[in-house]
């Protein structure tokens, strides 16, 4: 049974003034995806931050976010760090306080080899019981699941999916291929349509922290059957979807949210404010799809 189908949101951290997390302000998001068809939460990933959130706070997120959503929809919870006891010990944390997956990049900076990159999914899977959600960002993290570790990982009873964000169609297309029980879903908001046509189950996504009911309707459309109006959802929104990544996610994402109205708060160092130019481009992005 697949963890989720359609559109799962990998959901900002809002921080207070004083870079503190803003626990009211992720409730009042939570609640909003829910009202507005986010089909699952992804919670302390990329876009949340998680390299710069503590482990207490990592956990309180997790806490938080499962108690808050109540199972109205799945909560999969980033735990993937490059140290793998450390990884265990939240994969623990959120399946006692009821998280209903389980986020897991390949280490990162310190890396591994083909074995070890498979003995630390093998260490998660045997101790933990819970979906597994392999994460394959190479361009962040100098590795890369290829298909034929994929095989080996999908050998593992909890691993269950992947969240593919290399951008290397061919790639998943030999993951489908290679592994037809594994779930796919597309790590990047300007492939969702590519993706769901080899197969895909769905994103986990950025742009739904601003258009939650569109990309909704971008995956569940193609799943119906209207694949002309999946792709025109997906052309329409594709010059907002790209100035999302004109600087390092989540700092586009964070910014349009803050000139939205919805008030998440700024970064933790080393992201920074938007560049001038930058901000300028996004905003008339903004303009064109009347956020703004």
């Amino acid at each position: 049974m697949s963890l989720f189908i359609g559109s799962g949101v990998a959901i900002v951290t809002p921080f207070n003034e004083n870079g503190d997390i803003n626990l009211d302000k992720l409730e009042e998001l939570l609640n909003w995806h829910v009202k507005n068809n986010t089909d699952a939460i992804i919670i302390c990933g990329t876009t949340g931050e998680g390299s710069t959130l503590t482990d207490n706070e990592k956990k309180r997120l997790i806490q938080t976010t499962v108690e808050i959503i109540n199972k109205k929809i799945p909560v999969i919870a980033g735990v993937g760090t490059n140290n793998t006891q450390k990884t265990l010990e939240l994969s623990k944390f959120s399946k006692e306080v009821g998280a209903d997956g389980l986020l897991v990049i390949t280490p990162y900076y310190n890396k591994t080899s083909k074995k070890g990159l498979i003995e630390h999914f093998k260490t998660i899977n045997d101790h933990i019981n819970l979906p597994i959600m392999a994460y394959n960002v190479p361009s962040r993290t100098g590795m890369n699941i290829s298909p034929e570790i994929l095989l080996e990982l999908s050998k593992l009873k909890n691993v269950t999916s992947i969240k593919e964000a290399s951008g290397n169609i061919s790639q998943a297309i030999l993951y489908r291929k290679l592994c037809p029980q594994i779930d796919l879903y597309s790590g990047n908001d300007d492939q969702i349509v590519p993706f769901m046509s080899i197969g895909g189950k769905g994103t986990v996504t950025v742009l739904g922290n601003i258009l939650p009911k569109i990309v909704h309707d971008i995956t569940h459309e193609y799943i119906n059957g209207n694949i002309k109006k999946s792709l025109e959802l997906q052309l329409k929104y594709l010059n907002f979807t790209n100035s999302l990544f004109i600087e390092t996610n989540p700092i586009p994402i964070k910014t349009v949210l803050n000139l939205m109205g919805k008030n998440v708060g700024g970064f933790r160092l080393p992201l920074v404010e938007m560049d001038q130019n930058n901000l300028n481009k996004l905003k008339d992005e903004m303009k064109n799809i009347e956020l703004l």
